[in-house]
């Protein structure tokens, strides 16, 4: 038997369970008034663990440790280098435990063992750099009027709640762990209620590379009680929230009365540009995999796919054949490039798009079904003929179906590309670098790709323009976002 076999066999096994409570002031403990969820896998439709749902009165366990530990313990006290260090100690046990983790995410996320490993790589990046910022935070001398020293200090938020999303659980805790305690503030964070197993995880490991009691906590449960409860809570000093805008807008106005931080990573329309003097076999690749990579379950999704008119019947005909090629299936198997949609929820969500957009006169090339009867799989989908005013032209779909948008001129599609309410990504395919370069700055987006797609790296701002969000992750922007900015005056007599 290969190796490569022997991998495939083992990535297949029911990976192990080993925390399902909530994770307070460095212990492991069951909700106060007894609260419990189910989570499933994706893949088989089954449920696969109980998880502790945390109330009101465990958010304020949570808070009360991550206050301790931010004004009292040995974290308010601890240098900003061995702050670092214990990032750095997080991401090698990451790397250590990788297999492990790739395989709970697959079995409780439904993204492909392949996928899950490339998240493990990225979630370990992101700590690492973030670590490395740990020390770097500085302030500044400011040249005052008169015998004055001004000098500016950053400082930390404070406690801030975090809550992220079912798509890419681990990597969205890295994105939000490691500017957050790089800065040196303590963390509230509530995994998704669908994909809450690999975070738990991650926890025991944050243990054992020996975060101090009370800085790093983990609550359970769902938005509307748990996710509320960090929101409205006044011991935390900021929420950063990455999920639905209408969520967003909720969590906006829930914090008004604290007057707390908000930061927001949200959805988009993303809309992918293809040129008729592109590298045809390039862009059609690249259009591929900018709808169908994580069955569709990206904010960035290129679901906007403008085709210029002379190219149009060739490039469709061409990215149908690779759609029809496509195998979904178990995502425990290596050979899977395509597994299920992460819940019931979203499975008939994605259908009833497929149905609204064969009512609302769009043509359906191919795909627009449930694949087996087990599992929440969907066939990957394309609609042609789509006009923008469409439903499935405006609307996050969230899945796999990417709606086809023939244009004649530059001009006409940068105005129809921006033509909604969101702006977090956008691609142009093109051999003219003038032409990218024009479309890249009309485009009101907060990330434009130049012959590729869903290229992120934690060094560069990610984030979004109009309802696509506010701030940035990643990058030495995000550190912005968890740092108050103090200025010191002293009279030198």
């Amino acid at each position: 038997m290969s190796a490569t076999i022997k991998k495939a066999v083992k990535a297949q096994k029911t990976p192990k369970i080993k925390q399902t409570k909530m994770l307070i002031n460095n212990k492991w403990v069951d909700p106060i008034e007894g609260g419990a969820f189910e989570t499933y896998n994706p893949a088989t439709g089954e449920v696969i663990a109980k998880v502790g749902a945390a109330g009101a009165k465990d958010v304020n366990l949570a808070v009360t440790a991550a206050r301790n530990a931010l004004e009292k313990g040995p974290w308010a006290r601890m240098d900003a280098a061995d702050r670092g260090k214990l990032l750095f100690k997080l991401a090698d046990l990451i790397d250590a435990n990788a297999e492990e983790l790739a395989q709970l995410e697959t079995y409780n996320c439904g993204k492909t063992i392949t996928d899950s490993r490339g998240d493990l790589i990225g979630t370990a990046n992101s700590l690492r750099y973030y670590a490395g910022w740990a020390d770097k935070i500085e302030g500044r001398t400011v040249p005052v009027r008169g015998n004055f020293l001004s000098y500016t200090l950053r400082q930390p938020v404070g406690v801030v709640g975090q809550i992220i999303p079912w798509n890419f659980p681990l990597f969205m805790l890295a994105w939000k762990w490691g500017p957050a305690l790089a800065c040196g503030n303590t963390v509230v964070m509530k995994p998704a209620e669908q994909t809450p197993l690999t975070a738990l995880r991650v926890g025991e490991l944050a243990i054992e590379a020996g975060f101090p009691a009370g800085v790093i906590n983990l609550v359970n449960g769902f938005g509307e009680t748990t996710g509320d409860a960090m929101v409205v809570h006044p011991g935390i000093d900021k929420i950063a929230f990455t999920g639905h805008v209408e969520t967003a807008k909720i969590i906006q106005k829930r914090a008004a009365d604290t007057l707390k931080r908000t930061t927001f990573e949200l959805g988009g329309k993303s809309p992918n540009v293809v040129f008729a003097d592109c590298d045809m076999e390039q862009a059609v690749a690249g259009a591929f995999h900018a709808i169908y990579f994580h069955c569709g379950q990206c904010c960035t999704a290129g679901s906007r796919l403008f085709i210029e008119q002379k190219i149009h019947k060739e490039f469709v005909e061409r990215l149908a054949a690779k759609a029809k090629q496509r195998k979904v299936g178990n995502p425990l198997d290596e050979a899977t490039e395509q597994g299920p949609q992460v819940s019931q929820e979203q499975l008939d969500k994605i259908l009833r798009y497929v149905d609204i957009g064969e009512r609302e006169g769009a043509r359906l090339v191919t795909g627009g079904s449930r694949k087996g009867n087990k599992g929440y799989f969907v066939e990957p989908t394309i609609f042609d003929g789509v006009r923008d005013s469409m439903t499935i032209a405006k609307d996050e779909i969230f899945g796999p179906v990417v709606s086809v948008l023939p244009f004649k001129d530059m001009g006409e599609v940068i105005e129809r590309a921006n033509n909604t309410n969101y702006g977090l990504a956008a691609a142009i395919w093109t051999k003219n670098i003038d032409k990218a370069h024009n479309y890249a700055r009309a485009i009101k987006a907060g990330t434009i790709w130049v012959n590729c797609y869903h290229v992120v790296d934690t060094t560069t701002p990610f984030g979004g323009f109009k309802m696509s969000g506010q701030g940035r992750e990643n990058g030495e922007t995000a550190l912005e976002h968890y740092t108050e900015l103090k200025t010191v005056t002293v009279n030198l007599g």
